[in-house]
């Protein structure tokens, strides 16, 4: 494990620790969205700074992670059934569908591709006008904008074999969604402050009301983290529950307007299954009506598979906050990096990734607070 001690603004991150601790008198359960927060806590030992009354759970902050296998299933249908170039970011290839997955389509003579950009896979379309030529769109709020650029460029210039396979997914339902569950435990949250720096944070505030959940929203670095922890065990120990911008320094209220309005005007809201999770009510971005000769689902006809196979891997309770990767049995053994069981395991934003790369493979279960 990398500590925190070799981080450059380390006294900072110890001093924030130790006003966390004075602040703190009860358990609490926080939890930090974003899986790139979660890399951070996990490389740097943050939690291990933390007094032990507070824990930290990681969530369902890895788009990757929650794209279903259904979805998985219709990308690798796209690249041997369909004929179709397949394009996607290479954290997506691993990533088990009901069947096989992106990178075993490849193997078998699919014409899958890794690009970096959406605008990529329009340009690969042009060069290749006799071929179908599919995007897979997955991500957050983050990534929806450049993915309507891309749609919004194939418009004007006519490029008439290219489309998309939408898998966009929102963060302000699935935190309703945790709070809302039955066995949910957290108490406050660390919001993602890249999404809001598209999205803005209006969302938020209703949310922290309704449940009486602090929702704080923050960077990606030691102090920025510990930073938004403390702010949410202040709220916390206070009895308030609002919406706090500790990362104002990226994060307007409004968001990028621009960028909102182009994802509204190629995209609209709609239900979405996450892996693990299930159905999200009004938790997607789909391809509008007007951009329908886009929409990859509606060119190709494409349908939901076969009902999901049972597996043993336990990231739907992960992504919820009700376990950490060592309560899975198969952690570090059966499911790793080169052999996953889930989707949590293969992404760089996973939390099982996380803990497979910075902490030990013998690491005991967590014992579940009660609160």
């Amino acid at each position: 494990m990398k500590y925190v001690d070799e981080y450059r603004d380390a006294a900072l991150v110890h001093k924030l620790a130790a006003a966390i601790a004075r602040a703190t008198t009860r358990p609490w359960t926080i939890m930090e969205i974003c899986g790139g927060q979660t890399h951070a806590i996990v490389k740097f030992g943050l939690d291990d700074l933390l007094p032990k009354l507070i824990t930290l759970v990681h969530g369902p902050g890895c788009p990757v992670c929650v794209t279903s296998a259904d979805l998985i299933d219709q990308a690798v249908a796209l690249a041997l059934e369909h004929g179709a170039i397949l394009c996607s970011f290479g954290d997506m290839l691993r990533v088990p569908g009901n069947g096989i997955d992106l990178l075993t389509a490849k193997a078998r003579g699919g014409d899958v591709r890794i690009i970096y950009s959406p605008l990529d896979a329009v340009t690969i379309a042009l060069e290749n006008p006799t071929k179908q030529v599919v995007f897979f769109a997955v991500g957050f709020e983050t990534t929806a904008p450049a993915n309507a650029l891309a749609v919004l460029r194939a418009e004007r210039e006519q490029v008439q074999n290219f489309s998309i396979l939408t898998s966009h997914v929102l963060v302000p339902p699935a935190m309703r969604a945790i709070l809302s569950s039955p066995d949910n435990r957290v108490q406050g949250f660390l919001a993602a402050g890249h999404v809001c720096t598209i999205m803005g944070v209006a969302e938020y505030g209703p949310i922290a009301h309704q449940y009486g959940a602090p929702i704080i929203i923050t960077g990606f670095e030691p102090v920025d983290i510990l930073e938004g922890i403390l702010l949410c065990v202040q709220q916390l120990e206070s009895g308030r529950a609002e919406m706090a911008n500790a990362y104002s320094r990226a994060v307007r209220p409004e968001g990028n307007i621009h960028a909102r309005r182009i994802v509204e005007q190629v995209f609209a809201i709609c239900d979405r299954d996450w892996r693990g999770i299930g159905v999200i009510p009004q938790s997607g971005l789909a391809v509008r009506p007007a951009y329908a000769a886009y929409d990859a689902a509606q060119r190709f006809l494409l349908k939901k598979t076969s009902a999901p196979s049972v597996t043993e891997c336990i990231s739907g309770s992960i992504m919820r906050g009700v376990k950490k990767p060592p309560d899975c049995p198969a952690f570090g053994t059966r499911c790793s990096p080169e052999h996953p069981l889930g989707a949590p395991m293969v992404s760089s934003e996973g939390a099982c990734a996380a803990y497979y790369r910075y902490r030990s493979r013998t690491l005991e279960p967590t014992v579940p607070v009660t609160l």
